[in-house]
């Protein structure tokens, strides 16, 4: 029990600072002045037009395509692998199932292979490829590596080294209930967990933060008017408004 219990608060502690680091950093940008009209041309010209954009960013990875198609596949793959593997993961914390949870069990059992091709392809394009590999720092390749291990070990504990579902289920379920259960003492389960509290933990601090900051990029979410509507940050129309204020008192005095 002393093990479920050190589990317990750590996943309180992580997701702790995951939604309020997440939160901080996600308040930091929205409150970031974007002083330039800087979309990325061909750019949509309307507010329908960016939202659409946004959509072929998030969805597709559309810039990233023209970019470099091996990376987009790398990339795009790894991407929606995992999302279909968290959902899958909703089974654990939901009591009964979702129906649709249930529906996607069969794809996301094998998208964890998916997920662990894309992040070791991804990871490999940092060794091969020069100009990647020149630019890479550690804290790319621990990501990688956290993910990797993180999948690693899903994978080995679905097809190598079982644990006890069920219990794994009302640990979690106990989580959110604050009514605790132990947690099968497994060491490939508890690499696993505690892959995923570090990287709860780290998230908020990380490039990992291209998820949410995405939507925060002036070069993705900016309308292209630079004509029809002069763009100014708060801070520089407090500015300007100062400055002509300031004009206009002078040409009075004068």
């Amino acid at each position: 029990m002393i093990l479920s219990a050190i589990f317990a608060v750590l996943f309180y502690l992580a997701t702790a600072v995951f939604v309020v680091g997440l939160a901080f950093r996600i308040s930091l940008y929205a409150r970031t002045p974007a002083p330039l009209k800087i979309p990325t041309t061909p750019a949509p010209v309307t507010k329908q037009g960016v939202v659409a954009r946004m959509f072929r960013e998030v969805a597709f990875f559309q810039s990233l395509f023209k970019s470099n198609k091996w990376t987009w596949l790398f990339g795009w793959v790894f991407h929606v692998a995992m999302l279909l593997v968290v959902l899958r993961h909703l089974r654990y914390f939901t009591e009964p199932v979702w129906f649709w949870v249930e529906l996607i069990q069969p794809f996301g059992k094998y998208a964890g292979f998916a997920m662990l091709a894309g992040l070791l392809a991804l990871w490999g394009r940092r060794f091969l490829v020069e100009r990647i590999r020149y630019i890479s720092g550690p804290s790319d390749h621990l990501m990688l590596v956290l993910l990797i291990g993180i999948a690693g070990s899903g994978l080995m504990m679905k097809y190598v080294a079982h644990t006890d579902i069920v219990a794994v289920m009302a640990f979690a379920l106990g989580l959110m209930r604050f009514n605790w259960q132990p947690l099968p003492a497994d060491p490939v389960l508890l690499v696993h967990l505690g892959l995923v509290l570090v990287l709860a933990l780290v998230f908020p601090f990380s490039k990992l933060l291209h998820a949410p900051g995405v939507f925060f990029s002036p070069s993705r979410n900016q309308v292209d008017n630079p004509r029809e509507q002069r763009h100014l940050a708060p801070w520089a129309a407090a500015l300007d408004t100062a400055t002509q204020a300031g004009g206009q008192k002078a040409g009075s005095e004068s």
